[in-house]
């Protein structure tokens, strides 16, 4: 499984907000613009608090089976790869979402003299940060969740005793 790359989260969050930016432009000259709903930063960030609690849930259970504690509940590794796919995906989602919401801040950011444009500014705001809340918690994950490197000296071979 390969790890999650900033560059990957970082292109699909600028493309997405130079997309959205762009794409609120046109739709205002039209007269209307698309709203923010006020549940998407409290979306994004009950699924950062989902992965965070996966994350101390798997990290304590590692620890406590590493140092042998009596009646220590393993960790499955097809459960572990799974916490990690799903932790990989909500931060491609959440990067693609506060890219979208992050270019309609931006273009709001123009006329922050209409209450109802401030508002949607700030729930775009919210909404970019409750994303890379989301994005630092997968990393999180998948640093939990990681195996130890193998020796450079078996070359990836088992060891021979």
């Amino acid at each position: 499984m390969r790890e999650l790359r900033i560059r990957t989260l970082a292109a699909v969050f600028v493309v997405a907000g130079l997309l959205s930016w762009a794409g609120a432009r046109l739709w205002n000259s039209v007269g209307t613009l698309p709203r923010v709903p006020l549940a998407a930063p409290i979306v994004l960030a009950l699924i950062a608090v989902v992965l965070l609690a996966t994350a101390f849930s798997l990290r304590a259970r590692l620890k406590a089976q590493r140092e042998r504690r009596p009646g220590a509940k393993g960790v499955d590794p097809l459960m572990a790869a799974r916490a990690v796919v799903f932790g990989q995906a909500s931060a491609l989602v959440a990067a693609l979402v506060a890219g979208m919401y992050g270019g309609t801040g931006v273009f709001l950011l123009e006329s922050l003299d209409i209450p109802s444009h401030r508002d949607q500014a700030i729930y775009a705001g919210f909404s970019v940060l409750a994303g890379i809340a989301v994005i630092a918690t997968a990393f999180f994950l998948e640093r939990v969740c990681k195996l130890p490197e193998d020796d450079d000296q078996n070359d990836g071979t088992a060891p021979v005793s």
